[in-house]
C-alpha cells in the first residue's frame, strides 16, 4: 500500500504522480472503514482528500502553514502528518482530536472548530511572517458554508489591502452541514455552473500561445483573463476588492491543483483559489446523504446505517415535534436556524411551515438580531441555535433583544457536555454568560414533557427567555411529576431531610442517582428540580436551608457565574448554618470523549457527588 510510506509530514512528495489517484482511494478507503467504527466527520472529509494532498505537495511543512476554517475536514491532513494510527481512538476519551489542535502536531497550525475564522488568523499568521522577516507560505481553508458567516468578510476587507502573498483556498461544494442558502450561495453557484468560462478561457489562452511572444504576450494575456472573467462571471467581487482570483478549478484533479497552488503562490497580494469538491465523494451514502454524513454515528459500510438503532427520543426530536404544533396553534410563531435545520431538530417545521422558517446560514450575530426584527414587527420567533454557537452572538442577544426586553425564544440545544467534538463544542457556558443580561430569564428541563411545557410557557411568555436542554436521549424518569410552571419557581420532587440536592435541568436525571445511593447508606435526600436558573427561587432557597444539613446544588455547566456560585451569595448574605457543596464543572475547557467519562473527569458523575456529601456527612 502506498499509504503505508507516508509515515511523517513531505513524505508524499516521495510518491510518484502516476500514483497520486491510487493514494487517493487508498486514503478514501481507509477513512471510510475508520470512521465507520469510531463515527465521525465523513462527508466532508471525503470530499478534500485531492485538495489536502495537493495542498501538501504543493507546501513545505511545518514551516509553511494550513488554517482549516472548522476543522472536520482534516482527517487526510493528519493522515499526510503522520497520525494515521492514532485513527483507531479519534474522538475517544483521551484520543485524537477530531479537529487541527496545536498540542497535537506541529503541523497543526491553529486550534479551530468554530467556522468563518480562518481568514482573519491566516491574515494574522501572514502579518507576523512579514514583521519578522520570514519567508514561508500561509494557506487558509475556507468553505463555501463558513463564507456566509460575516467574520469572513471583516478579514476579506483587511486582506484587500495586502501586498504580500497570502492564499486563501475556498473549498466550494455546495454545502455547509445542510444545503447552502442565501446571496453568497447563488453568487458562487454562478460561477460554478458558468462551464462556458473555463472552455473559452483555454481556447483564448491557446490561441494567443500561437500568434503572440514575449513580454506583450503576458500583457495581452492578463486583459484577456481580465476582460473574460467580467463578461462572464457575475460580479467579479473577489477581484474587485484587489484579490486575486484564480478557479474554478476541479478540486479532485491533483496536478491542476499543484499547479494552480504554484502560481497562486507567486502573486504578491491575497489571491483567493476556489476550489469545486464533493461532499462524501467515492462513497454514495454520504455522497446522496451529505448531511446525514456530515457527522455520523458507527455505521454499517455496505449498507451505511447506523449499527446503534435510536430507541429512544433525543432532545432534538421532543423539540422538533412541539415546534410543529405550534405553528399549528399560533400563526405567529417563527423559527430561525443558522445553517442547522436539521440538527436542530426545526426540518420538520420547515417543511410544514416553509414561510415562517429562516435559515439564515452561518450567521449567529445575524440570526439573534433579525428574530429582534421580527419580534418588534409582532412575530413570535424562536431561535434555535447549539450552545457552543450562541455564544458568538451574546452582544446582539443582550443590546438588540435583551436591552429591549423583545419576546424572543433561544432554544439551546447541545446544552452542558457533548462529547467527541471536544472543547470548542462542549455547552459548558451559557448559564454564565446568559445569567449576566438584564431582562434574561432562562429555564433548564428535567425530562422530555417538561420541555415541551417550557417551550410552551416561553412562546408565551412575552419577554426574552431562553430554554436550555442537552444532547442525546431524552430523560423519560418522573413523570408523575409534571407541576405546572410558574415564573421563577422550582418543584419539589422528593422532600425528606438532611441532604438537599439542587439539579438544574438534565442533572435531575443523576440526582436520582444520588438520591438512590445515599438511600442505601440511610442518608434522607430530598431533590429540588430548579427550573428556573434565572430568576432564580430564593424563597425555596432559605426554606431549604432551614430544614436540611446540606444543600447541593447540580448543574453541567463551569463553576464561575453559575448557579451554584449564586445559591453560595444568598446562603452567605444569610449567613446560613447549613453547608453548600456545589457541584459544577471546573473552569476548564473539556477535552472530547464519552460524556459518561467526561462527566467523571470533571467530578459531576453520582459516585464522585455521593463521595463528597459523605465527606461532610
Amino acid at each position: 500500500m502506498i499509504l503505508e510510506t507516508i509515515i511523517k509530514e513531505n513524505d508524499i512528495k516521495k510518491v510518484e504522480p502516476k500514483n497520486y489517484e491510487n493514494l487517493a482511494n487508498e486514503i478514501r478507503e481507509f477513512l471510510i472503514e475508520e470512521i465507520s467504527k469510531t463515527g465521525g466527520h465523513l462527508a466532508s472529509n471525503l470530499g478534500t482528500i485531492e485538495l489536502t494532498m495537493a495542498l501538501h505537495l504543493s507546501l513545505d511543512l511545518p514551516k509553511d502553514k494550513i488554517i482549516w476554517d472548522v476543522g472536520h475536514q482534516a482527517y487526510t491532513h493528519k493522515i499526510l502528518t503522520g497520525r494515521r494510527e492514532c485513527f483507531d481512538n479519534l474522538r475517544e476519551y483521551g484520543g485524537m482530536s477530531g479537529y487541527p489542535k496545536t498540542s497535537e502536531s506541529i503541523c497543526d497550525a491553529f486550534n479551530t472548530g468554530h467556522s468563518s475564522t480562518s481568514i482573519s488568523a491566516g491574515l494574522g499568521l501572514v502579518e507576523a511572517r512579514d514583521i519578522n522577516k520570514q519567508k514561508h507560505t500561509i494557506v487558509s481553508v475556507i468553505g463555501d458554508g463558513s463564507l456566509t458567516g460575516g467574520m469572513a468578510y471583516e478579514a476579506l476587507n483587511n486582506v484587500s489591502n495586502l501586498n504580500t502573498n497570502f492564499i486563501i483556498v475556498l473549498n466550494d461544494n455546495n454545502m455547509s452541514i445542510s444545503k447552502n442558502v442565501g446571496g453568497v450561495s447563488n453568487y458562487l453557484n454562478n460561477i460554478r455552473t458558468a462551464n462556458g468560462y473555463l472552455g473559452f478561457k483555454e481556447g483564448i489562452y491557446k490561441t494567443l500561445q500561437k500568434t503572440i511572444r514575449g513580454d506583450h504576450m503576458v500583457n495581452v494575456l492578463r486583459r484577456a483573463k481580465s476582460s473574460i472573467k467580467q463578461l462572464v462571471i457575475p460580479g467579479m467581487f473577489f477581484e474587485d476588492m484587489d484579490i486575486t482570483y484564480l478557479g474554478p478549478v476541479d478540486g479532485h484533479d491533483i496536478k491542476r491543483l499543484v499547479k494552480t497552488f504554484a502560481d497562486a503562490k507567486r502573486c504578491k497580494n491575497g489571491v483567493l483559489v476556489h476550489v469545486i469538491t464533493e461532499k462524501g465523494r467515492g462513497y454514495e451514502p454520504a455522497k446522496n446523504h451529505p448531511t446525514r454524513y456530515h457527522g455520523t454515528s458507527p455505521f454499517d459500510i455496505s449498507t451505511g446505517l447506523p449499527k446503534t438503532k435510536v430507541i429512544k427520543p433525543s432532545w432534538t426530536d421532543i423539540f422538533s415535534t412541539i415546534m410543529v404544533k405550534l405553528g399549528k396553534r399560533d400563526e405567529k410563531v417563527v423559527a430561525i436556524t443558522a445553517a442547522m435545520p436539521d440538527g436542530t431538530g426545526l426540518k420538520r417545521f420547515a417543511k410544514s411551515y416553509p414561510k415562517r422558517f429562516f435559515d439564515v446560514g452561518i450567521a449567529e450575530q445575524h440570526a439573534v438580531t433579525f428574530a429582534a426584527g421580527l419580534a418588534v414587527g409582532g412575530l413570535k420567533p424562536i431561535v434555535a441555535i447549539y450552545s457552543s454557537f450562541l455564544q458568538r452572538a451574546y452582544d446582539q442577544i443582550l443590546h438588540d433583544v435583551c436591552l429591549q426586553n423583545l419576546p424572543v425564544v433561544f432554544a439551546i440545544d447541545r446544552a452542558g457536555l457533548v462529547g467527541s467534538d471536544g472543547e470548542t463544542h462542549q455547552g459548558i457556558f451559557d448559564l454564565s454568560f446568559l445569567a449576566t443580561i438584564p431582562n434574561m430569564t432562562l429555564l433548564a428541563p428535567k425530562n422530555k414533557w417538561e420541555l415541551s411545557d417550557m417551550i410552551k410557557f416561553a412562546v408565551g411568555f412575552g419577554a426574552p427567555i431562553a430554554v436550555r436542554y442537552p444532547r442525546g436521549d431524552a430523560y423519560e424518569g418522573l413523570q408523575e411529576f409534571r407541576e405546572p410552571i410558574q415564573y421563577g419557581k422550582s418543584e419539589m420532587i422528593y422532600e425528606e431531610g438532611q441532604v438537599a440536592l439542587f439539579a438544574v435541568g438534565n442533572m435531575v436525571e443523576i440526582a436520582c442517582e444520588v438520591r438512590e445511593k445515599l438511600h442505601s447508606q440511610g442518608v434522607k435526600c430530598s431533590i429540588i428540580n430548579v427550573r428556573f436558573v434565572v430568576p432564580i427561587d430564593k424563597e425555596r432557597i432559605l426554606q431549604t436551608a432551614k430544614t436540611h444539613k446540606i444543600i447541593v446544588t447540580m448543574e453541567e455547566n463551569v463553576a464561575s457565574g453559575g448557579y451554584g456560585e449564586h445559591v453560595s451569595e444568598i446562603l452567605e448574605h444569610i449567613k446560613a448554618k447549613v453547608q453548600h457543596i456545589t457541584i459544577a464543572i471546573p473552569n476548564v475547557y473539556v477535552e472530547h470523549g464519552n460524556v459518561k467519562l467526561l462527566r467523571k473527569d470533571v467530578e459531576i458523575d453520582s459516585e464522585t457527588i455521593v463521595e463528597r456529601i459523605g465527606e461532610y456527612l
